[in-house]
């Protein structure tokens, strides 16, 4: 059976097109939804506004404390990122360059965290977190969202690491160069792809992140950006329209964020695909 031809170009535009609706069609939908009115939502969800509410979106960006979630979603993600890669980065270089005893058990052992569902943990890293006093604050999120990050970080950046050529490491070991200096001067610069892609990806996570901080917060003026959904429900009614509309301002950064950096994601993610 051929895969080649216009036949096989037309069917794997096709599946594209039906994949790309599956994620398109979600996102068009909440995005329009956030400019109908209660009443239109519920007997219109898919179709175009009869009248096009603007005021949902005006009123969302408008409250301050939707911009003080803005610099807490920002401050947990930024130190969420600067913390993965000093710590996933060395430790990737060790894995791919050095040779020490244990050396495979060890990243066997750090790439079994990928098996277990964040869920999973989360009332004993409750409990953890009460006993280190770092409830209610944002380093109860940080810390947590580093170390379940860091078996993919480390497994990514392993593998394009060990693509740099085992002659420019040697060259290097023989010049008298360190361990530290090859990492920074050498291995770091010829891997900025990767680096990059790991940090957009946590990022993201991190943005996203929904179940650890209504898990860890209580103060509303700590709450990053996702728990802004709880200011639109009450005990008896939910403003829907007002919802999707945050949902969708909530999205706009992180669709953005992979839009811009698609070509470095997929570069990064390449990287060490083969070895050279």
């Amino acid at each position: 059976m051929s895969f080649t031809g216009p036949g096989a170009a037309l069917a794997r535009l096709l599946v594209l097109v039906l994949i790309a609706g599956f994620v398109l069609i979600p996102i068009v939908a909440t995005g329009l939804g956030g400019l109908k009115t209660l009443g239109e939502l519920r007997t219109n969800t898919l179709g175009l506004p009869q009248e096009w509410i603007w005021d949902n979106y005006a009123d969302v960006i408008t409250r301050p404390e939707v911009w003080r979630m803005l610099g807490n979603s920002l401050n947990i993600a930024i130190f969420t990122v600067l913390l993965t890669l000093a710590v996933a980065a060395p430790a990737a270089f060790a894995f791919a360059h050095l040779k020490f005893f244990g050396e495979q058990m060890l990243f066997n052992y750090l790439i079994l965290g990928l098996t277990f569902p964040f869920a999973t943990a989360i009332l004993p890293l409750f409990l953890k977190i009460r006993d280190l006093q770092l409830l209610d604050t944002h380093w109860g999120i940080i810390l947590p969202q580093v170390a379940f990050g860091l078996a993919a970080s480390v497994l990514l950046m392993r593998n394009a690491f060990r693509h740099v050529p085992t002659e420019l490491v040697e060259a290097a070991l023989i010049d008298g160069a360190s361990y530290a200096r090859i990492f920074w001067s050498i291995v770091l610069p010829l891997s900025l792809p990767i680096v990059s892609t790991v940090a957009i990806i946590t990022f993201v996570q991190s943005w996203n992140n929904y179940l650890l901080p209504l898990v860890v917060l209580n103060s509303p003026e700590n709450y990053p950006w996702p728990l802004g959904l709880m200011q639109f429900q009450s005990l008896y009614s939910t403003d829907w329209p007002k919802i999707l509309t945050y949902i969708t301002i909530t999205i706009l950064p992180a669709i953005t964020v992979f839009l811009l950096a698609q070509r470095y994601i997929i570069a990064g993610l390449t990287a060490g695909a083969m070895k050279a």
